[in-house]
């Protein structure tokens, strides 16, 4: 995707359908952390998504952004930002940077987020949308989300947008802070399941769900 140019007017077009999404799929449904609704809030989903996808932004549901990849339904993306239970300093990694939507509802919530991509032109995409809108707390890198950042860890909390086999990586549990929150989609026997870990391991089943296959590099660098 090419970067955008963005019109004012046609942003605050959209504020009303913003605020009624907050309300219908998120409010009354469950997510009551009003940091992550005043983020939802804010953040212009439109502009996350290709121009011909626009006129959708807020509807219900997943749209496709390239790559085989999709932005995920609003729902999803507020109970995974209000899964990680984030205080104002906190440092996030996501992996699975996508449109950059989710990265920039995180950073209205933490103090940083590192986002990982594997799918260069996504990564590319999402930086520069962040940028022109001035997320300027989020780091957009290219490569395998799965080996995490370890030279930036510990971790508050990690987003793991992409379903991992039986259990996240390895490698994401040991760079969460001793207090941090780790949130993954996994598949086990009996499907797929957002799931929410601490660095010990143990998972808390929270909700079924359907993601991309998380896919990791094999071998080292």
């Amino acid at each position: 995707m090419t970067p955008r140019r963005f019109d004012a007017t046609s942003t605050e077009a959209y504020a009303e359908r913003r605020l009624d999404m907050v309300e219908r799929q998120l409010r009354r449904r469950g997510i009551s952390d009003e940091r992550v609704l005043r983020a939802m809030e804010e953040v212009p989903r439109e502009l996350f998504v290709p121009p011909e996808e626009r006129s959708r932004a807020y509807r219900d549901g997943a749209l496709r952004i390239g790559e085989g990849q999709t932005i995920s339904q609003p729902w999803i993306v507020a109970s995974m930002t209000a899964l990680l239970e984030l205080e104002p300093g906190d440092r996030v990694l996501e992996v699975g940077t996508g449109s950059g939507y989710a990265a920039a509802v995180l950073s209205r919530c933490c103090r940083e987020v590192v986002t990982i991509e594997r799918h260069a032109s996504l990564a590319e995409s999402a930086a520069s949308v962040l940028r022109e809108l001035g997320y300027d707390n989020v780091e957009v890198r290219t490569g395998d989300g799965s080996r995490g950042a370890p030279e930036r860890a510990p971790f508050d909390g990690i987003s793991v947008t992409a379903t991992a086999d039986r259990e996240p990586p390895p490698a994401l549990l040991e760079q969460l802070a001793p207090a941090g929150l780790l949130v993954c989609p996994v598949r086990g026997a009996g499907g797929e399941r957002l799931t929410r870990y601490r660095r010990d391991g143990k998972g808390e089943p929270v909700v079924p769900v359907r993601f991309v296959p998380l896919v990791e590099d094999a071998g080292g660098d």
